[in-house]
């Protein structure tokens, strides 16, 4: 079985990082740097069924179904993850924790089977890195210490 596993540390209180990553607002302007998915009927409560929609791309959709697995404010967020077109249904996990100089991010995306979620997995681990380690810090620096864009406190 194959997994993604990505650990980096932001400059950032956890409450921020976990606002950037739990905000439907905010969600698209960081997964821009990926495939630019945007979340749909997203929320935190265990048991909610959403979508991430990006742009389709040939051979797919651009569509992920999920579930809220696991919510623990600020420290963890588990969902389902499955293609619209079927295949493998994975798991994402954010993991959170305070660190002396602000948040230590563990992303994990497990449960790929076969070659396929071999390929699956170095193809979506390409475009998780660049936006957990491009996407996610810029967000991060346009957050003011609440959580708000900077736009959004003037």
């Amino acid at each position: 079985m194959s997994a993604i596993r990505i650990v980096h540390d932001y400059p950032h209180p956890v409450r921020k990082v976990w606002r950037a990553l739990t905000d439907p607002d905010l969600i698209p302007l960081w997964t821009a740097t990926g495939a630019g998915a945007r979340p749909v009927g997203f929320d935190t409560g265990v048991g909610t069924h959403f979508q991430f929609v990006a742009k389709p791309k040939p051979g797919w959709d651009g569509v992920v179904n999920c579930v809220m697995l696991e919510a623990v404010e600020p420290a963890l967020l588990r969902f389902s993850w499955t293609d619209n077109g079927g295949g493998d249904e994975t798991e994402v996990a954010y993991h959170l924790e305070p660190t002396p100089t602000g948040t230590r991010l563990v992303y994990e995306h497990t449960g790929f089977t076969r070659a396929g979620g071999f390929v699956m997995a170095a193809l979506l681990g390409r475009i998780r890195r660049k936006m957990l380690r491009v996407g996610l810090p810029a967000v991060l620096a346009d957050l003011d210490d609440q959580g708000r864009l900077c736009t959004e406190a003037a």
